[in-house]
């Protein structure tokens, strides 16, 4: 039921202004709202602050549709449940979780997840933003970079650096609001794909934040980081998923309308053959992502799953994409066929939320890690 009520607002809401919001760089405010009232901004908050509590899978299963019609509608979806709202209701107190959730559930604030740095990407644990305690307020100094929903978000979870001594475990993470004073949206990032969610830099002089703004424990912001985005990665597996459907979707289609040669080229063996291997690699990339998704709604460990579906998932989205492209010949090319946007928003996959590279650290870190352990 849920994956059905997706399918249908994405087919009827979602997909019909996808072009018009890609072309103008417009984020679908109006269609955010709309995910709001049906309960897809609450999936991961408990039903008593207002949340429908569905959970990892149920999320996964409405993302791949949501994606599935436009991918910038998607991430917003994404970044919202997993990587705002996931970590208020795992590290908040009790406070801080009355204050912001029941209206996250709602779709009347819209989340986002400040971690990069200019000179700090995948080297997270460098980052440079400060925070020094000044009484009973933190006083923030620094720039936050490619953060997405940054023109358009009210509320951001925002990684600091309390202690210069250590790498790490001097990070903590703060409940920002952009209303507050010393904060500023700055450069909106002209985009390949995604163009209609915006993506910032943040910047921050001397604002001052309340410490019971404090997300967690001080120093524990890398750790609330990282397991952040254990959950973050499924989220983007599942967008990889939704566009490789997509992509197919619009290969077959065309496949059967294209004649070459006095036939359909869906009739040829090398169009054949590319759409058998389009819907393999996305069938394998879906179930990676559901294990992975399940693992962590059961509270089992998923590090390494959720990276291998995010690995496996994006390249797969990416391979799918170009063929995607190839089928439809010089149409795909064009802005009149979907498979260039969707070829264009493919792209990011294998880059945010921890790269292909950095997937494939993580992985082989936690064999050598379980390796050692069995013996």
């Amino acid at each position: 039921m849920i994956q059905q009520t997706a399918r249908e607002f994405a087919d009827n809401e979602i997909a019909p202004a996808a072009d018009a919001h890609n072309r103008e760089q417009r984020f679908p405010l109006e269609i955010v709202k709309k995910l709001g009232e049906l309960g897809f901004l609450g999936m991961l908050i408990p039903t008593e602050y207002g949340g429908t509590a569905l959970g990892n899978f149920s999320m996964v299963l409405a993302l791949e549709e949501v994606n599935r019609a436009c991918a910038s509608t998607g991430v917003t979806m994404s970044v919202h449940n997993s990587l705002c709202s996931g970590p208020i209701v795992h590290w908040a107190n009790e406070e801080l979780k009355q204050k912001y959730l029941p209206r996250m559930a709602t779709g009347e604030l819209i989340g986002a997840y400040a971690l990069s740095e200019p000179d700090s990407g995948s080297d997270a644990a460098s980052l440079s933003t400060s925070a020094v305690k000044d009484g009973s307020n933190y006083v923030l100094n620094g720039t936050k970079n490619f953060i997405t929903t940054g023109a358009d978000a009210d509320v951001f979870i925002v990684m600091v650096r309390t202690d210069k001594e250590h790498k790490s475990r001097g990070i903590t993470a703060f409940i920002l609001e952009p209303d507050m004073k010393g904060f500023a949206v700055g450069r909106k990032e002209d985009k390949l794909g995604l163009r209609a969610s915006s993506t910032t830099q943040l910047i921050f002089e001397d604002l001052r934040v309340p410490a019971s703004q404090m997300l967690g424990e001080e120093g524990e912001g890398f750790k609330i980081a990282m397991h952040t985005l254990d959950g973050g990665r499924i989220g983007i597996a599942s967008q990889a998923v939704g566009i490789a459907q997509a992509c197919l979707d619009a290969s077959v289609k065309y496949a059967q309308e294209r004649e070459a040669f006095g036939e359909p080229i869906g009739k040829f063996q090398a169009v054949q053959w590319k759409l058998a291997d389009m819907a393999t690699g996305i069938e394998a990339a879906r179930l990676m992502v559901y294990n992975a998704a399940r693992l962590k709604d059961d509270g089992q460990r998923h590090t390494k799953e959720a990276a291998m579906a995010k690995l496996f998932a994006s390249e797969v989205c990416n391979d799918i994409a170009r063929e995607a492209v190839q089928v439809h010949g010089g149409a795909g090319y064009l802005e009149d066929f979907p498979v260039e946007r969707y070829f264009r928003d493919a792209r990011i996959t294998e880059i945010y939320e921890g790269t292909s590279e950095i997937q494939r650290v993580v992985i082989s870190r936690q064999l050598l890690k379980d390796l050692y352990q069995r013996h």
